[in-house]
């Protein structure tokens, strides 16, 4: 039995090794050195990231520096050699302009001898899981194999997030009379926060929460990040454990959301949103929920940028429903409870800088 235990040990270790030095990793060549393309060489070389290896990029244009001038292997019109030297395992087509300018033979003999060809707008959304919304046409859009749902699996899965949300309002209802007491008695105003948000269809809902802020004295910022002072000692806890969110166990009974969707935004911003940040209209078409995968791959917003940001992870949500991915936001999002932090995926990159001229946001959306 030892000796068993050993040799799967040294197994492990050797493909562990291997992994480690490329030996095992998917050979990837890329055509096009635009910004999806130096996207999807930055995701497949990042920290952690083993099961591909970038031989080379393919581009007519020249490249006097940045990220995939190292990498640079050859003109598009001469893909065919250029497969024969590097023997790529797959090829990555990202070209910004494809007109006239793919090698189709030399493509289709590659993908009959076994190399993949792909799109780089699908590689992208395997690897992030989002969607490179700047990248989609509307053609690819309507075309695209996702985005369907029957209306039975609908049903069947809203029934079951009723019976769900009334088994976990029985389960933890001496938790929130708990919480409701502590926030009376931490500061003065009402135990629950009321907002006008967007659901279904654009309806118009009202979203429960655990009062986690002092009332404000005047007009303010929405933005989490301008109200920080506000917040209570006991609404910093909750926070922190995602607490405050559970009275919208109530707004599933009543219909408004499901367990797990595309969170619910505050009706002031979906105007602004539907005109900075593309395919935001898809967002309506399904029902909102109290989780959703951008919020256990990124967590909350502070700005245009990372709402933008986490409408990719909504789109790939949107795309790919299924009751596997609900159960595994699910599985996350308890993590994430029990954790007490914000859910980023590993290898996740939110923006860096937030436009100044936005001055109306979403409060934790």
């Amino acid at each position: 039995m030892l000796a068993i235990t050993a040799l799967l040990l040294i197994l492990l270790l050797s493909l562990q090794l291997l992994a480690r030095r490329g030996s095992l990793a998917e050979r990837v060549l890329v055509i096009g050195t635009g910004p999806l393309a130096q996207q999807i060489v930055a995701e497949m070389n990042g920290a952690g990231r083993l099961r591909h290896r970038i031989v080379g990029v393919v581009d007519d244009v020249g490249l006097d520096g940045g990220p995939l001038a190292a990498l640079l292997a050859g003109p598009v019109a001469e893909l065919g050699s250029i497969m024969a030297d590097l023997r790529p395992d797959r090829i990555v087509i990202a070209l910004t302009d494809r007109r006239g300018r793919l090698p189709m033979k030399d493509l289709l003999t590659a993908r009959v001898t076994g190399v993949a060809v792909e799109d780089a707008v699908e590689c992208y959304e395997r690897l992030t899981g989002k969607i490179a919304i700047e990248s989609l046409t509307p053609g690819a859009l309507i075309a695209s194999r996702g985005f369907r749902r029957m209306r039975v699996d609908l049903t069947v899965g809203h029934a079951l997030c009723l019976f769900a949300s009334i088994a976990a309002l029985i389960v933890f209802a001496p938790l929130l009379a708990a919480i409701a007491l502590a926030v009376k008695i931490d500061s003065p105003g009402p135990v629950f926060f009321v907002h006008d948000r967007a659901g279904l269809g654009g309806r118009r809902i009202r979203l429960l929460k655990f009062r986690t802020m002092r009332p404000s004295a005047g007009p303010t910022s929405e933005w989490e990040k301008d109200n920080t002072d506000r917040i209570t000692r006991i609404g910093r806890w909750l926070r922190k454990y995602r607490l405050d969110e559970l009275p919208q166990l109530i707004n599933v009974l009543r219909g408004d959301l499901n367990l797990v969707g595309p969170r619910p935004h505050p009706i002031s911003n979906v105007d602004l949103f539907g005109r900075e940040i593309p395919y935001y209209s898809l967002r309506a078409v399904v029902r909102p929920g109290l989780t959703g995968w951008a919020q256990v791959r990124q967590g909350y917003a502070n700005g245009l940028l990372e709402e933008t940001e986490k409408m990719r992870y909504d789109l790939y949500y949107i795309k790919h429903m299924s009751a596997w991915l609900d159960c595994r936001i699910l599985i996350q999002t308890i993590g994430t409870v029990f954790g007490g932090r914000t859910a980023v995926a590993a290898g996740a990159r939110a923006p860096q800088r937030v436009p100044s001229r936005l001055t109306v946001g979403a409060l934790r959306p």
